[in-house]
């Protein structure tokens, strides 16, 4: 019996560089508060809030934050926010830089603000008809690029 632990501790071992490839997987939600979301929030270690750059989406992310507090305490003391992600972030307008630097002021001390966002663009939306990833649908484009630096971001946190 003692080898046979001493085996799988050693099997263990030799994995452990490769569970850390492996460890992340998303669950991603309808913007809502529904019981869908609420489940994913328990079954979560962490969450990551896409907040689109505008002014409804980012006045219903004070609600959001609330409720994952309030899942944290009651039903997940293990969640916590990974961080805010913007999305549709149009450059060329001063109103997606007041937006984003909005939620850097009220947000940022308390909760990470991911620097990478992603931007807007047709393409994405075109995804959404096609039923296709945007890697399949606009490889090269502005929103694949996006994706692939939050990417590198996150991994870079993670270290």
């Amino acid at each position: 019996m003692q080898s046979i632990i001493r085996h799988n501790h050693s099997e263990m071992n030799e994995f452990s560089g490769l569970l850390r490839i492996i460890i992340y997987s998303a669950l991603d939600c309808m913007p809502s508060l529904g019981m869908i979301t609420i489940n994913a929030l328990v079954a979560a270690d962490s969450v990551l809030i896409p907040v689109e750059a505008a002014y409804l989406p980012v006045k219903g992310l004070q609600q959001l934050i609330k409720t994952i507090g309030r899942v944290h305490r009651k039903l997940n003391p293990a969640l916590d926010i990974m961080g805010i992600l913007l999305t549709k972030v149009d450059r060329r307008t001063n109103f997606a830089r007041d937006i984003s630097a909005q939620i850097r002021e009220v947000y940022g001390n308390r909760v990470h603000i991911f620097e990478n966002c992603i931007p807007l663009s047709v393409k994405a939306a075109e995804t959404t008809a096609e039923g296709k990833s945007i890697y399949l649908h606009d490889p090269k484009g502005i929103v694949a690029g996006g994706y692939h630096s939050l990417t590198q971001e996150v991994l870079a946190d993670e270290k």
